[in-house]
């Protein structure tokens, strides 16, 4: 495959630290690979080959992630986490023009792909690098991550791969609760007055967005926003599945308490929760990929999103200095249209490699840079995602 990609937007061969013909035909390979939740087996054994043809050290865990990692030296460890499943659904691989087509492409095969080629560039990393593609983020309770929080050794500094954008870098996910009502009630007819099964059940999403208060929605980073998922029922039994997401500060446990209360004899589980996150945009993470954005000429562009994703996960593991980073657009993301655009993709892969870089000198035990920041640091909200959702 030949990579046309024009003089004045190429990144400098130096700085992207791979062969751009190479990097575009080992995404398409990933693309080539259907690998949604659950079925990760074939591209994690794929990309194991193809971390150690780079040169890194491969495995396999048992959770199904795909591992690689650079000889340990002296020095800082720094992880690169992007995920290899996807939601269901063919998009037909294909190469038009700048943009290549598959599903993936941009949520999130790309970020993963330019992660990878950035690790490798940096094989000689005076400390040591780890790069990972995990299981099932598309789904609830991401099995991946939730594993790589509780078995690998605490890093110094955590890149999360979502598509942001080449020039844009996600400090901040809304947190999540994934709640499932089911209520019975015995057979009555039509006319009794008593409740029946699915007048409790639609009774319990008003209570949720009365709890949630007025201004509930998802069009800001600071209030929470409730989404019906799925309704299912009749006067017998009745089933709702919510999502809600929750902004930093918000206590999901007392939210949870007073909805049961309200629940009319139902069950409220609590399928996953996972609290918001917002890292410092002053922290090494965020400095280093805004050097490798400048580097490329690109002015760097924080931004809060009103999804989730893995990074919600591992913060709640690890109290690091991490920030999310990919080259996609996300409003592409589980689109019967997802593709990557090819200058964009090698761009990531630029920045990526310029980052890590920076980050060579960041000393072992940081410490903590993960939190709520003060008043006064905006950043436009976007949607997006899922976990990413």
């Amino acid at each position: 495959m030949t990579t046309d990609i024009s003089p004045s937007t190429e990144p400098a061969p130096a700085l992207l630290g791979t062969d751009p013909d190479e990097a575009v035909d080992m995404l398409r390979s990933m693309l080539d690979i259907p690998s949604p939740s659950g079925e990760e087996h074939r591209i994690a054994r794929h990309l194991t080959g193809v971390m150690t043809g780079l040169g890194l050290c491969a495995r396999i865990d048992e959770a199904g992630n795909a591992i690689g990692e650079t000889p340990a030296r002296p020095g800082p460890h720094i992880m690169l986490l992007g995920h290899m499943d996807t939601v269901p659904g063919a998009v037909p691989v294909r190469r038009e023009g700048d943009r290549l087509y598959g599903r993936g492409s941009v949520d999130a095969k790309g970020p993963l792909a330019a992660m990878i080629r950035a690790v490798a560039a940096h094989r000689d990393f005076p400390g040591r690098l780890t790069v990972v593609g995990v299981v099932e983020e598309e789904t609830p309770c991401s099995r991946g991550a939730v594993h790589i929080g509780r078995t690998l050794p605490r890093p110094d500094a955590l890149v999360v791969g979502e598509p942001s954008g080449w020039p844009g870098i996600v400090i901040g996910y809304k947190g999540k609760l994934d709640l499932a009502y089911r209520v019975h009630r015995p057979a009555t007819h039509p006319s009794n007055p008593v409740e029946k099964a699915s007048e409790c059940a639609a009774a319990l999403w008003q209570d949720v967005l009365e709890l949630l208060g007025p201004d509930q929605g998802h069009g800001s980073f600071s209030t929470p926003g409730a989404t019906l998922v799925g309704m299912r029922g009749d006067a017998e039994d009745a089933e709702l599945d919510i999502s809600v997401r929750t902004p930093t500060g918000f206590d999901q446990g007392a939210f949870v308490a007073a909805l049961r209360e309200r629940a009319r004899g139902g069950e409220l589980q609590v399928v996953n929760g996972v609290r918001a996150v917002r890292t410092d945009r002053r922290g090494p993470v965020v400095r280093a990929l805004s050097a490798g954005i400048r580097s490329l000429g690109g002015t760097p562009r924080p931004a809060v999103k009103t999804a989730t994703s893995d990074m919600n996960t591992l913060a709640e593991a690890w109290d690091i200095p991490m920030a999310t980073y990919g080259p996609g657009d996300s409003a592409l993301d589980h689109s019967d249209n997802e593709y990557a655009l090819v200058n964009e993709y090698l761009r990531g892969i630029a920045v990526l490699t310029k980052a890590l870089s920076e980050l060579s000198d960041l000393p072992a035990g940081e410490g903590s840079a993960v939190g709520t920041e003060g008043p006064g640091d905006e950043e436009a909200p976007t949607a997006g995602g899922r976990r990413e959702e």
